[in-house]
């Protein structure tokens, strides 16, 4: 697959994840989510499932070649995974338990990763109407309501007063609350879901140290959002980009820059 086969069906990418979407916000509307622990306790809802079961069916007929390793899917083990030169990347519901909050931080997330760099991401908010897209070299963009804008990070340095830094609505822990100590005098913006990633790519935020575990589908799409708007996601084991399809699908500790000088 060229990139210039990936412009072509970005849009596709985008339908899907508002039909998704529009799944998720028919369960929002009922009394019952349906909800269930799965085996790391975290949350299951009716909405995740549904919005899994219409990606899944419309991603394999847009690129039946193409493999899907998703949140709400059995993976194939890695030792199959390891040779996919291009995969889909899907976490159907991000922010499931904002969503069972009801304070609309949650998002779609579809990605398109070859080997193990991400190159297409769709991020799609339900309860907003408003989709987020990049293709790798091609830049970022936000349509809403109000119309389709091409995303820039705002520059800033790391020594500046009051950068404003992400942080989770539902995980923060003491070795995060270390490092943003460390800054000068931040301000901290609390979101959910890969809006954390968005919101730095749209201007409205500088910095999100992640020091927690989360999976690579919770990252994938947002990565090249952020990274075609200007920012940048930082491994920090290795110190470079974040990569995918690792042998454990769970993300090393990064930190999500804007357009900064380090």
């Amino acid at each position: 697959m060229e990139h210039k086969d990936i412009s072509l069906i970005i849009n596709q990418v985008c339908n899907i994840a508002k039909s998704a979407g529009d799944a998720i916000m028919t369960v929002y509307g009922t009394d019952d989510f349906g909800v269930i622990s799965k085996e790391d306790d975290s949350p299951l809802t009716k909405a995740d499932q549904a919005a899994n079961d219409i990606i899944v069916a419309e991603l394999e007929k847009l690129t039946p070649k193409i493999p899907i390793i998703s949140e709400e899917l059995i993976n194939a083990e890695y030792e199959q995974r390891k040779d996919y030169e291009y995969y889909w990347l899907v976490d159907p519901l991000d922010g499931t338990k904002e969503f069972i909050k009801r304070n609309g931080d949650f998002t779609v997330n579809i990605a398109l990763i070859h080997r193990t760099k991400s190159v297409a991401g769709v991020v799609y908010v339900p309860v907003t109407d408003t989709m987020y897209w990049a293709v790798d070299g091609q830049g970022a963009y936000r349509e809403s309501a109000k119309g389709k804008i091409k995303l820039e990070c705002k520059p800033v340095t790391l020594t500046d007063s009051k950068l404003r830094v992400v942080c989770s609505r539902s995980h923060m822990n003491a070795t995060t609350q270390a490092l943003v100590d460390t800054l000068n005098d931040p301000v901290l913006v609390p979101r959910g879901s890969s809006l954390k990633f968005i919101i730095i790519a749209e201007g409205e935020a500088d910095y999100y140290p992640r020091l927690a575990p989360i999976m690579e589908w919770d990252s994938g799409a947002a990565q090249i959002i952020l990274e075609e708007a200007g920012g940048s996601i930082i491994d920090q084991n290795t110190m470079q980009p974040m990569r995918y399809n690792k042998k454990s699908l769970v993300n090393a500790n990064f930190i999500a820059y804007a357009n900064t000088q380090k």
